[in-house]
This record gives C-alpha cells, structure tokens and sequence, in this order.
C-alpha cells in the first residue's frame, strides 16, 4: 500500500510580491527551497493563515538570499502581498516506509530568511 505523507514544510512565511499576469505559481527564494528539499516545479500546497485560502500550484526558483515569496497568476487574487502562508509538499511512500519518514520542516525568521 502506498500513502501520502508530509514531506517538506516552510512554515509562516510572508508574501513579499503578487504578478497577477504571470502564467502561474509561486516563487520561492532558492535557500528556502533547499532547506526545505523542494524542488523547481515541484507541486505545493499554499495555505494562507491570514484569509484561510488553500491552494495548489507549482514552484519556481527565486533569488537566493532575496526572501521573495511571490504569488504568480490567479493565485495572486487569492493570497496577498503581506499575508503569512504555510507551503506543503508531499510524498508517496511504501506504507512501511512512510512510518520511520521525517520531514522537513523549516521556520524562516520574519523577513523569510533562515
């Protein structure tokens, strides 16, 4: 049996910049995407804890050392600039495996860096 388990996590993070006109996704400063082991293009949940919006999208590769969470496309009507959000990905893992898994879990400080 396979299940989906929590893989990674930036938690509480702000919205630095919002591009309404961009295809879609969101941007993340490179040195949060390592420490959290996510990848470009990589799913992700958003889910805003200031409006209770949760959303999917894709992730693409910031500045690193810039801070940049960036709402692009729709989502930009749904998030904020300012508002704190939590960004999830997941795994699919053997059962038995998914119990001994630990995930990453990274609390930036307020201006979005480690």
């Amino acid at each position: 049996m396979q299940i989906e388990v929590l893989k990674s996590k930036l938690h509480r993070v702000k919205i630095t910049e919002a591009n309404l006109h961009y295809i879609g996704s969101i941007t993340i400063d490179e040195d949060l995407m390592e420490a959290a082991n996510i990848i470009e293009n990589e799913k992700v949940q958003v889910l805003d804890i200031d409006n209770g919006e949760r959303l999917e999208t894709y992730v693409i590769r910031g500045t690193r050392g810039s801070g940049m969470i960036c709402m692009n496309g729709p989502a930009a009507r749904r998030i904020s600039v300012g508002d704190t959000v939590i960004v999830i990905s997941y795994c699919t893992l053997d059962f038995e495996e998914a119990k001994k898994h630990k995930p990453v879990i990274i609390f930036p400080k307020e201006d979005n860096r480690l």
